[in-house]
C-alpha cells in the first residue's frame, strides 16, 4: 500500500500497515467496538488481533486522543489491541493507531480550515442554556454537551454564520467543527492517500456523528443498537446495512452480509448459532 505523495503520510506512521489489506475496517467506539456483550467484545477483538496483517482497523471516533489512549492503556477492555489508525475528534484529528502521534499531511489542511473559528464561536456559547463544555481537550472543534429540552436550536444557525458546523448527536452532544469536516470527509481523504479501494472499506457506527460515515456511499454497518435518529436515515443509506446485534455482534453481522464472512472464521459460526 503506498501513499499519493512519495509515502509522505506512511513516514508518520510507527507501525506498519498490511500490505495489501483484503478489509479495512472503519469503526466507531463507543456504542459499537465498545458495544455489545463482554464475550462478543473479546470473540471480536480476538478476531481482530489475529487478522491484524489483512484487515486494516481504523478507530473513526469522537474520542479526543488523550480519551483513546486512556481507553487503549485500560485492563478491563476485554482484550482490545491498538489500531493500525485512528481518525478522532469527530474528523478532525488523524493520528497513528500504534504511537497515536497526528499524522500531519492528514491533519494540517483541517487545522487551516480551523484557524480563527474558536475565537469567533466561543462567546457565542459562553452561558448558552442547556450547556455545557465536555471536559476533553478537544482539537480542531468546541466540544459540549447539551440538553434538548433546554438548548436553543435557533442558536446553532448563528454558530454555522461563523463558517463552522454544528453537529449534535446522541441526544447529548454538540460539536462544532471546521465547514465540510467530519468523520465522511476525513475518512475519504484519508483512503486517498493509501489508495484503498472503496470496495474494501467497510463501515461501523451507531450515532448521528456516523452519519456522514454511511453518507460516503461505502459499506456501512449500523449496529443494533444504533439511535432512532440515525436509524430514521436509513432509508437514504442503499449501502448501509441495520444489524440485529448490538455492538460487536452487530459489526461481525455487517461484514458477512458486505461479503466478508470468508474473513471471519469461528465468528461466522459464532453468528450462525445466535440466528439459531
Amino acid at each position: 500500500m503506498t501513499a499519493t505523495d512519495g509515502g509522505a503520510f506512511s513516514d508518520h506512521l510507527a507501525g506498519e500497515l498490511p500490505a495489501d489489506p483484503q478489509l479495512v475496517l472503519v469503526t466507531d467506539l463507543d456504542g459499537t467496538l465498545l458495544g455489545g456483550s463482554v464475550e462478543w467484545r473479546r470473540r471480536f477483538y480476538g478476531w481482530l488481533e489475529r487478522q491484524r496483517h489483512c484487515v486494516l482497523h481504523v478507530f473513526c471516533t469522537g474520542r479526543d486522543l488523550r480519551s483513546v489512549a486512556a481507553l487503549l492503556a485500560d485492563d478491563e477492555t476485554h482484550g482490545l489491541q491498538a489500531p493500525h489508525l485512528v481518525i478522532g475528534d469527530v474528523g478532525c484529528t488523524v493520528a497513528c493507531g500504534t504511537s497515536l502521534e497526528l499524522v500531519p499531511p492528514a491533519v494540517d489542511p483541517i487545522e487551516v480550515r480551523w484557524a480563527g473559528k474558536s475565537d469567533r464561536v466561543g462567546p457565542l456559547l459562553v452561558g448558552a442554556a442547556g450547556l455545557s463544555p465536555q471536559p476533553i481537550s478537544a482539537d480542531r472543534r468546541l466540544a459540549y454537551y447539551y440538553d434538548p429540552d433546554a438548548f436553543d436550536h435557533d442558536l446553532i444557525r448563528l454558530i454555522e454564520a461563523q463558517g463552522v458546523d454544528c453537529l449534535l448527536s446522541d441526544n447529548k452532544y454538540l460539536d462544532v467543527l471546521p465547514a465540510g469536516v467530519n468523520k465522511g470527509s476525513t475518512l475519504l481523504d484519508l483512503l486517498a492517500w493509501l489508495q484503498v479501494p472503496a470496495e474494501r472499506v467497510v463501515t461501523a457506527g451507531d450515532t448521528l456523528n456516523d452519519l456522514a460515515m454511511f453518507q460516503t456511499g461505502l459499506a456501512g454497518v449500523m449496529v443494533g443498537n444504533a439511535e432512532a435518529a440515525l436509524q430514521r436515515c436509513l432509508p437514504e443509506l442503499p449501502r448501509t446495512y441495520l444489524a440485529e446485534g448490538h455492538g460487536c455482534q452487530g459489526i461481525a453481522e455487517g461484514l458477512a452480509h458486505h461479503g466478508f464472512g470468508h474473513l471471519l472464521g469461528d465468528l461466522l459460526e459464532a453468528l450462525k448459532q445466535e440466528a439459531d
